[in-house]
């Protein structure tokens, strides 16, 4: 028995119309601030690897856990809105991958 391969499938709310305008609309800003977000966490990752001082990693943590936050919540307000689209995987491709990597964990970091 040949199994199928499957599709991955679009997973997209309806999306909210924005003007088709030479100006920024509101999807436009708001993937604007998304992708200005996911720039900062990566930037205060990289700072908290250089952090000296005990206390000043920890004020960056906590500056990287509310950008986390936000970022969060952008891509929540974006894919609500129908504007972020993200595509469905074959469950049984999961669970392989999932496998593998568990499987290579253990081999690379014995108890």
């Amino acid at each position: 028995m040949e199994k199928q391969p499957v599709r991955s499938t679009t997973i997209q709310n309806t999306e909210t119309q924005v003007p088709k305008t030479p100006q920024m609309n509101d999807r436009d800003y708001l993937n604007d601030l998304l992708l200005t977000e996911k720039y900062m966490t990566v930037s205060y990752v990289q700072a908290l690897h250089e952090a000296s001082h005990q206390s000043f990693f920890q004020d960056i943590k906590n500056v990287l856990d509310q950008t986390c936050d936000h970022q969060r919540d952008l891509y929540n307000l974006m894919f609500n809105k129908g504007w972020y689209k993200i595509e469905s995987q074959d469950p049984q491709k999961i669970q392989q991958t999932h496998q593998q990597f568990t499987q290579y964990a253990q081999q690379q970091f014995p108890k």
